[in-house]
């Protein structure tokens, strides 16, 4: 059954956040066959539009208003609603990010539809399209189905392989005024923190730091590994309770979850809490002085050692890997 979705890209700093095409993505495989109908909400953002018809969308709704310069769940519930009502979709994907997480869960209460959150795959069985999802902290997955009229998911980051970019795709980029009123929250002013390097959700390398590293100046060597692999440093709860870090650097149940493709977890013994928001990485290297440390369960590769005396050592041989290759 051919379906159109939509596929709501997510904006950041004025450029399209890779999610965005991966849920592209995984709106080719629910549309069976049908249109896949990009959305951007902003203020100007039609330019972008371009850029989602190259990664896989037939064609782009900017839906523009002033009051849509900033994030907010009220201006962009209401612009999306009135883009869905425009098009009457048979599905609807965007990314599981804090902005996803956050405006999905009111659009679906206003739809009076179901969600399936935090989608890992996404497949065609028997039929029916089923959503993979983890629940249990990552312990477990489960398989859904829709029965409802409308599929409505979002996909977690660095998890639905994004289609090629063609260069050639060419498709229209409508620019729709929409309204946006009574508004209950208004963002006066952003200020962002000082931060260097990739992003941490969707980055795909990701070097991170326990209470192991003993002090702030023990991040600086992890700092550099993952600047050497193009990758981003996180952290666990331990880290960033002692002030070693800030606490958007972590990663776990109640920091982030990160699914990379590559994981360097040094001196992080392995809590069930830190587990839960990395486990899933494709392949994690553990490095810690404890031998009994948790962390080597989950471990596809371990190092028992002072990280200080690995990682300079990793660094050093990556640099040379880097030169040769």
């Amino acid at each position: 059954m051919a379906r159109k979705v939509l596929v709501l890209g997510e904006i950041r700093d004025g450029s399209l956040r890779n999610v965005s095409f991966e849920a592209i993505a995984a709106a080719k495989t629910v549309s069976e066959g049908g249109e896949i109908v990009g959305v951007l909400i902003g203020d100007q953002v039609s330019n972008l539009g371009e850029e989602l018809i190259k990664y896989g969308a037939d064609r782009v709704i900017a839906a523009e208003n002033e009051n849509l310069k900033q994030y907010t769940t009220d201006g962009y519930a209401q612009a999306l609603m009135q883009v869905i009502e425009a098009e009457q979709p048979q599905g609807i994907i965007a990314g599981h990010t804090a902005m996803g997480k956050d405006l999905t869960p009111k659009i679906a209460a206003k739809l009076n539809s179901g969600l399936v959150s935090d989608v890992t795959a996404i497949e065609e069985a028997g039929g029916n399209i089923v959503f993979t999802r983890p629940i249990y902290s990552g312990k477990a997955f489960e398989k859904k189905i829709i029965t409802g009229e409308l599929i409505f998911a979002t996909v977690r980051p660095n998890n639905i392989v994004p289609l090629e970019k063609d260069e050639s795709r060419t498709g229209e980029v409508k620019t729709m005024a929409v309204e946006v009123k009574d508004l209950r929250t208004v963002v006066k002013e952003v200020v962002r923190k000082a931060s260097e390097g990739v992003d941490l959700s969707e980055a795909k390398v990701i070097v991170s730091g326990g209470r192991g590293v003993k002090s702030a100046e023990g991040f600086e060597p992890l700092k550099e590994l993952a600047k050497v692999l193009g990758g981003a440093v996180g952290a666990s709860r331990g880290a960033c309770d002692a002030e070693y870090c800030d606490y958007s650097m972590q990663i776990g149940q109640t920091g982030k979850v990160v699914t990379p493709d590559l994981y360097i977890a040094c001196g992080i013994s392995g809590a069930i809490q830190h587990l839960a928001g990395m486990s899933n990485s494709k392949v994690i290297v553990a490095i810690n002085k404890d031998p009994e440390a948790n962390i080597f369960n989950v471990a596809d590769y371990g190092i028992v050692g002072d990280l200080f005396e690995v990682v300079p050592l990793l660094i050093e041989e990556f640099k040379q890997l880097k030169i040769n290759a």
